[in-house]
């Protein structure tokens, strides 16, 4: 009879077959780590590539930093190429990532990703057009934020043809686009950048073997992964942190974002504002008219198209009546257009659910407030700067006298939903 004592310890392998440990543990581990896990032997090489999900998260952007040089330089491997004429600028610039591809598709492990990540990386929008409208990709969250070479007038182009009306059911499989916000690595400072990630490793003694290296390898990224969780917990769209999108972006967005509407989710919302709604019953005059779906339509004076919401205002809204007047979008009750998705991406889900939720210590979704960057101005109510406050441009909407120290105009102008700014103070 074997005694306690003498039983073998626990193993990595033993570890690792339990699905639950594997599921959990692989969005932390980089490609090459897996890869040369299932270099080792051919029980781990079976059960990295036999179990299915377990490349489910890919991040590319710590492990390939893809440029591209100037088209008139460069080594022996692109100079063939850059000779080709029929090679246009977008296939050249999409080259890297494309070899890249076709490699982890001729390991079967293309087809299994669902959360992609390609932040700062070369992304020409024919690139997206394939990630997206290929049926040989199920890609579900996609982030190309901050990435280089990127047409956004096409990758426009690419968004509306995928969600056509006359699109074939059950497509795009795309349901989260992460575009405009900062990488994740900007949002550390660049603390986990490759350059603190390559320290050198001991190599004399026992820590010299394969699996000791791979084990400190394994120690430090997921360090570097927690260190990731607990600098971005994603909830600064939750808080009065004032503008969230800082990077310029093209006013055509507005309307991609509500063409998308329902279909696929963005890192960005359309402002709800009252000014770009259009009211069934407005007695206001009529300003122009514009064209829809179905004809020619009247547009009330102070109508503004739909804009991209920039600045977030906080959980309690109004400094004065603590809501707004279309109300707060909470998650889980409200339609998911009305959320942003949250940084960083869900490293165990691909659903857009997942990356719209605060962490796991949210018992209870906060609400949600933002606005435009066309209608957040600075107010002055009876000489008295609110700092970090808002308040709704309608004096019935709080129900008070506050603003009963405004001069008539800038109280016409309060009234009619126009920015108000006092500088006298």
């Amino acid at each position: 009879m074997t005694s306690p004592d003498s039983a073998l310890p626990v193993t990595l392998f033993d570890l690792l077959s339990n699905t639950l440990v594997l599921y959990q543990t692989c969005p932390y581990v980089p490609i090459s780590g897996l890869l040369s896990l299932a270099a080792t032997s051919k029980s781990f090489r079976s059960l990295v590539y036999d179990t299915p999900h377990v490349f489910r998260y890919l991040d590319l952007s710590p492990i390939i930093p893809v440029s591209i040089p100037p088209l008139d330089t460069g080594g022996q491997v692109w100079r063939s190429q850059r000779m080709d004429e029929g090679l246009t600028e977008e296939e050249f610039c999409s080259g890297p990532l494309r070899g890249i591809f076709s490699f982890l598709r001729r390991k079967s492990i293309l087809s299994d990703v669902q959360t992609l990540i390609l932040d700062g990386l070369s992304v020409p929008a024919d690139l997206v057009h394939e990630l997206i409208c290929d049926e040989s990709y199920n890609i579900r969250i996609l982030s190309i934020r901050e990435v280089k070479n990127l047409n956004e007038r096409k990758l426009m182009q690419v968004l509306k043809y995928a969600v056509r009306p006359s699109r074939p059911d059950k497509t795009p499989k795309l349901k989260g686009l992460y575009l405009f916000g900062p990488s994740d690595r900007t949002l550390n400072g660049g603390r986990n950048s490759s350059h603190g990630s390559n320290r050198s490793l001991p190599s004399t003694g026992v820590m010299s073997s394969a699996g000791a290296q791979l084990g400190m390898e394994w120690n430090q990224k997921s360090y570097q992964a927690l260190s990731t969780a607990l600098a971005t917990d994603g909830d600064g769209w939750y808080q009065a942190s004032g503008k969230m999108i800082t990077k310029p972006y093209l006013p055509e967005w507005a309307s991609v974002l509500e063409l998308c509407r329902g279909i696929i989710a963005f890192d960005a919302v359309l402002c709800r504002s009252f000014q770009h709604e259009l009211k069934p019953v407005d007695r206001s005059p009529k300003k122009f008219e514009i064209s829809s779906a179905g004809g020619v339509a009247e547009v009330p004076e102070h109508y503004v198209f739909p804009n991209v919401a920039v600045f977030a205002l906080g959980p309690t809204g109004c400094a004065q009546c603590h809501t707004s007047p279309e109300g707060p979008a909470i998650l889980g009750i409200s339609p998911v257009e009305q959320l942003p998705l949250l940084a960083p991406l869900p490293r165990h889900s691909s659903t857009v659910r997942a990356a719209q939720s605060l962490g796991p210590g949210t018992s209870i979704p906060p609400p949600f407030f933002t606005r435009c960057g066309e209608y957040m101005v600075v107010f002055v109510l009876n000489d008295v700067l609110l700092r970090k406050k808002w308040l709704v441009p309608a004096l019935a909407a709080c129900g008070d006298d506050s603003l009963m120290g405004m001069s008539a105009s800038r109280k016409t102008a309060w009234n009619a939903g126009e920015p108000v700014m006092n500088a006298s103070s």
